[in-house]
């Protein structure tokens, strides 16, 4: 006679690696959402998020090229420095440039990629970036110490922002959006 009940190292028969084999598939396991398609205020937008990480890229080639504008400075600022602790503070300063420029290339990127997909997050986020954009012009315009192509590539970029977060507050972006969220993207 049979046991009918599985044993402690039998599982059964709907245990097991295979057991989801023997199953039919869910009816709705395959279904995805609808493609809500960005308006174009997302697309022109999403490119310039691309724009300015290009921009980004930029500012990081150009602070290798602003050693000597950073030396100055640095003399300037404090004159009882050596020699060599004036070296070590322009790289420092160069090598503090180019990773927080790689950061904000990274950062461009993330949230190019994030609002064309709609993330209503990502729409939060660039807006609290691009304020921290515009703020750091405003402190490196008023502390004087940036070189004049490093504040005209922010000051393009603080207008880029601004025209990015009008493009993705307009009407058919926030219908895009909601969507979106709605259809669980």
């Amino acid at each position: 006679m049979s046991n009918p009940s599985p044993g402690p190292h039998d599982p059964g028969p709907a245990a097991g690696p295979w057991a989801s084999d023997r199953l039919p598939p869910h009816p709705m396991a395959s279904a995805r959402p609808p493609e809500v398609e960005q308006p174009p205020s997302i697309r022109l937008a999403v490119r310039l998020m691309l724009v300015g990480a290009a921009l980004s890229v930029l500012g990081v080639l150009v602070s290798f090229t602003q050693t000597d504008a950073v030396r100055e400075a640095i003399e300037d600022s404090d004159s009882s420095l050596t020699a060599s602790e004036v070296d070590a503070a322009v790289t420092v300063a160069v090598a503090f440039g180019a990773v927080f420029g790689l950061v904000g290339v990274g950062l461009w990127i993330w949230m190019a990629v994030a609002n064309g997909q709609g993330k209503s997050w990502a729409r939060v986020v660039a807006t609290v970036l691009a304020a921290l954009n515009v703020a750091g012009t405003l402190f490196n315009l008023a502390g004087g110490g940036a070189t004049g192509v490093s504040v005209a590539l922010g000051l393009v970029s603080a207008v880029l922002a601004a025209v990015i977060l009008v493009l993705l507050y307009r009407p058919e972006s926030s219908r895009f959006y909601d969507l979106r969220s709605r259809a669980g993207w």
